[in-house]
């Protein structure tokens, strides 16, 4: 099976092939969605919400997202693996998201970094992917500075907007991104960003006309608890089979049911 490549979604964009992106935080669970043909496992600073039950991402640590993409790694064959880089990870300087990178990809074993870009940090994708560092770009609603966005609110409505998401999309291309994530952007828009560009665009809540998509692998499984985003999509009901089935399990422990012959040594 061929380990996908950076290269391989530019390939992927000319041909018309949407490329599928989902998050993962742990082996199990990286296993599952690679061999079930997920084209980028992400591993998001979105832990901090469906892992940590943190309220958002602005505390999720270097270590931390480390961690995680290590043992993501360990259950990724074929998919390529990216990993967020967290708040304050790159803000203060260039220098420090260089040496940022270098950990996830020499500690973590990541094969790309994703970082939220304003036109303060392009300069940072440059000197990331200049540092041999393969680069994702995110755009639009940046979760890590929802205090400066006022709120998880839909972009690309207001005046000169569109512009901007266009120039900043282009210039992250520029810089050296080899893909631009766009989150929660006005279907419209996130269509022209797309067509704009010679890079694949991945969306979330920002319509079908991305080159791709990704989502939250517990939102996706139903395994956060409601209510979720309007872009997402729930494919199963997780949460009902681990409730129902430890309810189940703890019935037949009070009765003394289980553990019975069949589940015994001797």
């Amino acid at each position: 099976m061929k380990k996908l490549r950076t290269t391989d979604f530019r390939e992927m964009k000319e041909q018309g092939e949407k490329i599928a992106v989902i998050t993962a935080y742990d082996a199990t669970i990286a296993a599952i969605v690679d061999a079930a043909g997920v084209d980028v496992v992400l591993v998001g600073d979105s832990l901090g919400n469906v892992v940590q039950g943190l309220e958002d991402t602005l505390s999720v640590t270097l270590d931390e997202m480390i961690y995680h993409t290590k043992i993501v790694s360990r259950g990724v064959d074929r998919a390529h693996l990216c990993s967020d880089m967290p708040f304050l990870s790159y803000q203060k300087s260039p220098e420090d998201g260089v040496e940022s990178a270098g950990r996830l990809l020499k500690e973590g074993r990541a094969e790309s970094v994703k970082l939220e870009v304003n036109d303060a940090y392009v300069d940072t994708v440059y000197r990331i992917q200049k540092a041999g560092i393969p680069v994702v770009a995110h755009i639009g609603l940046c979760p890590q500075s929802v205090h400066v966005m006022g709120g998880y609110k839909v972009q690309g409505s207001l005046p000169g907007e569109r512009e901007m998401l266009l120039d900043l999309a282009k210039s992250c291309e520029q810089a050296g991104a080899f893909m631009v994530v766009i989150e929660s952007v006005l279907s419209e828009v996130a269509r022209d960003v797309t067509e704009s560009l010679g890079i694949p665009t991945v969306g979330i809540g920002s319509g079908g006309d991305c080159d791709g998509q990704v989502l939250v692998v517990n939102d996706m499984i139903g395994l956060t608890p409601e209510p979720l985003p309007k872009f997402v999509k729930k494919y199963a009901k997780v949460a009902k089979t681990i409730s129902d089935s430890t309810k189940k399990y703890v019935k037949e422990v009070k009765k003394g049911t289980f553990p019975s012959q069949e589940q015994s040594y001797g």
